[in-house]
């Protein structure tokens, strides 16, 4: 992990858009950011909350102000922009746009927050972005049991695109966050082992027609 963390560093300093936001953005998400722009497909499960390159601007506010209570607005301001930004990467044209592939636990979708007409827009936007070509959203049902998931909890496999037909020109890197700093894991058997978890998750999983009308069930129940 080392020639990566150093070489997305160097590469980060030079153009990374993020690093204009100065401080508000960590060193160690700030490396994340510069993968997860750099990587051709993107696999993410998440067990607790709509992931950050789905979120709605009043969905992402709100986590970040039960974060931080007594953060000011403007620094909040600047983390809620941050993170809309990101997802740009989704609709670029050059460099071609990731594959995104996000697996949801049920129970993501009815953690509502406060404001029930903001998160029926989030549910919204959900759908919405699950249209895109290069996304793929399904959501893992209560009903199927407990996944190999449960001991991992949410965590995101980057892979990276080939060098002329050669071998990735960085290694598969699952991406671990809590709430103090970051894992960036990429031996061979780390990665095999959420590999594994993710084939587990992607078995269980409904489908993508199926998980769509679940997202549209939850909304039409509770939030309209």
């Amino acid at each position: 992990m080392k020639a990566i963390v150093a070489g997305l560093a160097k590469e980060t300093r030079a153009k990374g858009w993020w690093h204009s936001y100065g401080d508000i953005v960590p060193s160690w998400f700030s490396l994340y950011v510069g993968l997860e722009s750099s990587a051709t497909l993107i696999r993410r499960y998440d067990s607790e909350l709509i992931p950050g390159l789905l979120q709605t601007r009043e969905y992402a506010t709100e986590l970040f102000r039960r974060k931080n209570p007594t953060m000011r607005e403007e620094e909040r301001e600047k983390l809620v922009a941050v993170r809309l930004q990101r997802q740009n990467i989704l609709v670029r044209r050059l460099p071609t746009a990731p594959a995104l592939r996000v697996v949801l636990s049920e129970a993501v979708l009815h953690r509502t927050i406060p404001d029930r007409l903001a998160m029926a827009q989030q549910l919204r936007h959900l759908l919405d972005v699950a249209a895109l070509p290069n996304v793929s959203l399904r959501v893992l049902p209560l009903a199927a049991g407990p996944p190999l998931a449960s001991e991992t909890g949410t965590f995101v496999l980057l892979d990276f695109p080939q060098a002329f037909g050669r071998a990735s020109t960085e290694p598969t890197t699952v991406y671990l966050e809590n709430i103090t700093g970051a894992l960036y894991l990429d031996k061979p058997a780390e990665v095999a082992a959420y590999e594994h978890v993710w084939s587990d998750l992607e078995a269980l999983a409904s489908g993508e027609a199926e998980s769509e009308k679940m997202i549209t069930s939850i909304l039409e129940e509770h939030h309209d």
